[in-house]
């Protein structure tokens, strides 16, 4: 009796372990380009199994249980940016050395893009964070200099040659810009969102960087996180949704409290992609003499 007792908590806690790892993979990939790949591999797999259970098929069940190897293989190599990004979150440290430099810079990126919003000059800038954003992109000037508000206006100023590409701002330094962001291919877009949007949507889609983007239409700040863009937002909004990600890693401690982050972000309610908070305000009309 004590030895079944013994040997019949296993199963259970191989069940359990299991459960756990399907959920957040699931979780960690839904929203993202690999999305549709998901749902499509995991209905093809689970209908071959059925049909091969179902009629006996033994020589297609011995296919399926000798490519199995090769079907894990291949699935690390389509889901490889969402498998990243899923490590990442598990060993997400902070990102600058201290919460004061911290703030200074979510200050100075707050002030560019305020400044850059007025004379609607548009803006891109990825904020890294656990993910290398170099791998990422496909080209990209060195800069290596401190941030400053001065040097950002400079950089998206539009007589520069740099001044299309987007920015890489590491801890609290300038690293890389003119650099070319990976496009979001997802299909629910909207037709009219610029490519500076899409990639912002793209880069986040495959990172956990934060970018920030000012359109140059007319002058709308957006954010875009783990895939979801966030439009026509505030300064006060900006400041508020960049300090409660980039601060939350250097204050949390502890895998219990990580646990908790994550259980509550998971029971959120997903939304669209694309999401606007407040419409750009229309042009005042020049006064008729």
């Amino acid at each position: 009796m004590w030895v079944d007792l013994q040997n019949g908590w296993r199963p259970a806690v191989e069940i359990l372990i299991l459960a756990v790892l399907i959920y957040y993979a699931f979780r960690f990939v839904r929203g993202t380009r690999g999305w549709p790949v998901v749902i499509g591999f995991v209905v093809v797999l689970l209908a071959l199994t059925a049909v091969t259970t179902l009629l006996k098929l033994q020589v297609l069940r011995w296919i399926l249980g000798s490519a199995s190897v090769f079907i894990a293989l291949g699935a690390v190599v389509i889901f490889q940016p969402e498998i990243r990004r899923m490590l990442a979150e598990l060993g997400n440290l902070p990102l600058f050395a201290s919460s004061h430099e911290q703030r200074e810079s979510i200050e100075v990126i707050i002030q560019t893009v305020e400044r850059l919003a007025d004379v609607k000059i548009g803006a891109l800038i990825a904020i890294e964070q656990s993910i290398q954003l170099q791998e990422a992109v496909e080209s990209g000037i060195k800069v290596d200099c401190d941030v400053s508000s001065e040097m950002l206006e400079t950089i998206f100023f539009p007589n520069n040659a740099v001044h299309d590409g987007g920015v890489i701002i590491k801890g609290d330094r300038i690293a890389y810009a003119a650099c070319i962001f990976p496009l979001s291919q997802r299909s629910d877009l909207n037709k009219s969102l610029g490519t500076r949007h899409r990639a912002a949507i793209g880069l986040s889609e495959e990172t956990d960087a934060l970018v920030v983007v000012v359109s140059e239409e007319n002058g709308m700040i957006s954010h875009a996180h783990k895939g979801q863009l966030v439009r026509g937002v505030t300064p006060e909004e900006l400041r508020a949704f960049l300090t409660s990600v980039i601060l939350r890693p250097a204050k949390a401690h502890g895998v219990v409290k990580w646990l908790r982050a994550q259980f509550r972000e998971s029971h959120r309610p997903t939304g669209p992609a694309v999401i606007t908070r407040h419409e750009p305000r229309p042009a005042a009309k020049p006064v008729s003499k």
